[in-house]
């Protein structure tokens, strides 16, 4: 989870207006209204609102009183309950919680997000509220309205990390990367470490009082987990591909700063089968590398036995791993990973929408993932629902909603913001679906027709072109999809798996 204050500090409080616009076209619904008088509520006009916080905000000359920020989660991690919760709780640590403040929430991209609106000067007194270091005091109250909502404690995470037996510096920097954290080097004593998040120091460690560890030896873990590798090698992908973050240099030229020596892009290296044994059993391998060249070694955590071994320990990285020369960008990596892909099937409607848009990978870039189980009680596939089903009455080309059909005819949903694949039938009902199907079928020859036997209709009109139900049915019947005999492909695989 992220916050950012926003430079958007006008007088004018456009930040409302722009809310009010996104709740206006459906696009973000209002979650709070805090320390208004009774005369502004959630029924006021985004003029009547802003009046009122100009009225308030004329005190000490400030130029820009607009307080604006957002707090975002990763897709749909926390709900929008959740999230104006913690919206409520932040500006409280902010030292805004007796101003005149609204939470709207969200929801026109892939990420679950809230804007705040309020005024930096104090309602009570006229004057600036103090906003020295506002970023980084950001920070530190993100974390602490966290650790009250959702019971995050960073300090509790980092001592469950010093319980891990590491046997280097190394291997404990590695180790705090991995859950989130930074190590530095303390700026007054080159014999500390500091423990950072998100910029703010959470701990700072000596280092000769860490308590290094060496392996045990006869240690059984080991065997156990090289017989995770051999099983699940066989089950996923081992391929190993570049994965490239160059976020940090895109920002600085999208602000037009020229950096005075180029920035390199931030690289990690990922495969499904080091996803798959981090999911289901834990195992993190982390490749070591130099500069953009291929990994020339790897570590690996034991997050269950809180114990960090050598890749060298455990087996020889050549009998694990085939690494390729295929990259991916950072961000598309991220989301596509986040995808419920549960079947070959699914992945190839992905993979066959993805190239249509120019994004250009390998299948083995797409991990199977099996985290949505459709349970009706979920509001995520509820809204998902209704977002398809208005969709097929009235596409629009920001519902997130894509049609992908597959070599037999079947056609799937793609919901971008909910990242799930799911025959389009499920989602309708089979008369539902049927419909969709005569209507498609119908618009299909519609087109057609309009582009033949419309140029010789006496008044041009497509209902004339179309008034012979016999043709129409004729039509459907030749694009409507039988379904096609299956048999003689289960005996090829027969016959593949006896040889």
């Amino acid at each position: 989870m992220i916050v950012k204050i926003l430079s958007s500090a006008s007088k004018d409080f456009h930040g409302v207006k722009y809310n009010d616009k996104k709740v206006h076209n459906e696009k973000g619904e209002l979650m709070l209204m805090k320390n208004f008088p009774s005369f502004i509520n959630e029924h006021s006009s985004q003029e009547e609102v802003r009046d009122y916080f100009k009225a308030i905000s004329q005190g000490e000359r400030t130029q820009k009183p607009q307080f604006h920020a957002v707090i975002s989660t990763k897709y749909q991690e926390h709900s929008k309950e959740q999230l104006t919760e913690i919206a409520d709780n932040f500006m409280q640590e902010m030292g805004y919680g007796e101003q005149p403040y609204l939470v709207v929430f969200h929801k026109d991209t892939e990420n679950n997000h809230v804007h705040i609106v309020s005024t930096r000067v104090d309602k009570s007194t006229g004057k600036k509220i103090n906003d020295s270091f506002e970023r980084l005091k950001s920070q530190q109250a993100l974390a602490k309205a966290m650790e009250k909502v959702l019971g995050t404690n960073h300090q509790e995470a980092i001592d469950k990390l010093l319980q891990y037996r590491f046997s280097n510096l190394q291997q404990l920097e590695m180790l705090l990367t991995r859950n989130g954290f930074k190590a530095v080097q303390n700026e007054e004593n080159p014999n500390q470490v500091d423990i950072l998040h998100n910029g703010v120091v959470q701990k700072t460690l000596s280092i000769d009082k860490l308590n290094y560890q060496e392996k045990q030896k006869g240690d059984k873990r080991i065997k156990q987990i090289k017989a995770f590798i051999d099983k699940y090698k066989e089950l996923c992908s081992n391929k190993v591909f570049k994965v490239i973050d160059d976020r940090a240099q895109q920002g600085l030229y999208e602000k037009n700063i020229l950096p005075q020596e180029p920035i390199p892009p931030q690289i990690e290296y990922a495969s499904e089968l080091q996803e798959k044994l981090r999911q289901i059993f834990g195992i993190d391998i982390v490749f070591h590398f130099k500069d953009d060249k291929q990994p020339f070694g790897y570590t690996l955590i034991d997050n269950k036995n809180q114990q960090v071994y050598k890749g060298s320990e455990i087996a020889k990285m050549k009998d694990i791993f085939e690494f390729t020369e295929d990259s991916i960008d950072k961000k598309e990596f991220e989301r596509l990973k986040d995808y419920n892909l549960r079947s070959d099937k699914e992945k190839q409607i992905l993979m066959q929408y993805l190239s249509k848009e120019g994004v250009e990978l390998k299948d083995f870039m797409l991990f199977e993932n099996k985290r949505f189980k459709g349970k009706d009680s979920n509001p995520d596939f509820q809204q998902l629902k209704e977002d398809v089903k208005q969709h097929i009455h009235n596409a629009q080309d920001d519902d997130f909603v894509i049609l992908e059909q597959d070599d037999k005819g079947e056609f799937y949903t793609i919901h971008e913001r909910y990242h799930q694949i799911h025959k389009l039938s499920f989602l309708l009902g089979k008369e539902e679906y049927q419909a969709f199907l005569i209507g498609k079928s119908i618009h299909n020859t519609s087109e057609i027709r309009s582009q033949t036997d419309l140029k010789h209709s006496p008044s041009g009109k497509i209902s004339e072109a179309l008034n012979d139900v016999t043709d129409i049915f004729k039509a459907l019947g030749k694009s409507t999809y039988a379904p096609r005999d299956t048999t003689d492909d289960e005996l090829k695989k027969k016959r593949k798996k006896r040889k």
